[in-house]
């Protein structure tokens, strides 16, 4: 009954172990995710900045460009 029991307590041990890498995992599988979304969501917001510069820029350039020197 004592091999038993130790062989048990063993086992609880293994998944125990387990456990605690798994969430040791977990939690930094989360840091990274958000990491990312952060990034994502700077990235983002200067594609849109960037985007609204640019339709500004064609918006301001009412007038023909000038054709270029060797015609």
């Amino acid at each position: 009954m004592s091999d038993e029991r130790s062989d048990y307590a063993a086992r609880l041990d293994t998944l125990e172990t387990l456990i605690a890498h798994q969430d040791r995992t977990i939690a930094e599988l989360n840091d990274v995710i958000t990491s990312q979304w952060r990034k994502i969501d700077i990235l983002e917001r200067q594609v849109a900045q960037l985007r609204e510069e640019f339709q500004n820029l064609g918006a301001s350039r009412d007038t023909p460009e000038p054709p270029p020197p060797h015609y």
